[in-house]
């Protein structure tokens, strides 16, 4: 595993999901304003950026002070239970799809 695959799957064990309804989430980072919520935030733009380019995402939108992301996507081609799945590292065939994308499009 690349570093900086291990850096996202590390990343996204700190996301909490806010409010979420099929099309639209807001993932909290659980982490407290020190150090390590320095060491998260090139962790949190390197997520956003590749939420990004995914196929099926609309818009994201950080907020670092909030220390939130909202993601508009398509619940067609991104399945809603996946997200649940990439915050808890549950591997379910949704959420092993989605970290898969995302770690596709960190290598591109």
């Amino acid at each position: 595993m690349s570093a900086s695959s291990a850096g996202l799957l590390r990343f996204t064990r700190h996301l909490q999901i806010a409010h979420h309804l099929p099309g639209r989430i807001r993932l909290k980072l659980n982490v407290p304003f020190d150090g390590e919520m320095i060491a998260m935030a090139d962790e949190a733009k390197r997520f956003g950026k590749a939420l990004s380019k995914m196929d099926g995402i609309r818009s994201i939108s950080l907020n670092p002070l909030a220390r939130s992301c909202v993601v508009e996507y398509d619940p067609n081609g991104i399945s809603p239970s996946a997200w649940s799945a990439l915050v808890s590292g549950e591997a379910t065939p949704d959420g092993e799809m989605l970290r898969s994308r995302l770690l596709g499009l960190l290598a591109a």
